[in-house]
């Protein structure tokens, strides 16, 4: 037997979705947001040591996240930056910022879409509810 969840029962402000996407091989992260975040605050900083300063991290652990995602893909993403010290990022690390965010995207889009369709709620996308709070 099927029953039908109807429409409008929000109560207070709708529900906001929030998508957490990763990938993984062999049981380890390969890359995620936190990835993201650290290769452009490295590309935004030109330092591997500031930008894992900024996440509350030790440069090892920054550097064995990168390390990691680099032996995944087999190429590097950082490259030592020319004339000075510090690193910027591979032309491979540059699109793989942009179409992770893409598809990150993709997804939100596709889950929100369904999530209107399946569940009960108006629910609103992560960044309107993050455009309205700011």
């Amino acid at each position: 037997m099927s029953t039908e969840l109807s429409k409008g029962r929000t109560v207070g402000d709708a529900p906001t979705l929030r998508v957490h996407l990763w990938l993984e091989s062999g049981g380890g992260m390969v890359f995620g947001l936190g990835r993201v975040q650290l290769l452009d605050l490295v590309r935004r900083l030109g330092s591997l040591n500031k930008a894992a300063k900024e996440l509350g991290m030790s440069y090892r652990a920054a550097w064995g996240r990168i390390k990691r995602t680099e032996e995944a893909l087999g190429e590097s993403l950082l490259a030592k930056a020319s004339g000075r010290k510090g690193y910027e990022l591979t032309p491979l690390a540059e699109a793989l910022l942009r179409d992770f965010a893409l598809w990150h995207q993709e997804v939100e889009s596709f889950a929100l879409e369904r999530a209107k369709v399946r569940l009960p709620w108006d629910i609103k996308p992560f960044a309107e509810d993050a455009a309205r709070k700011s």
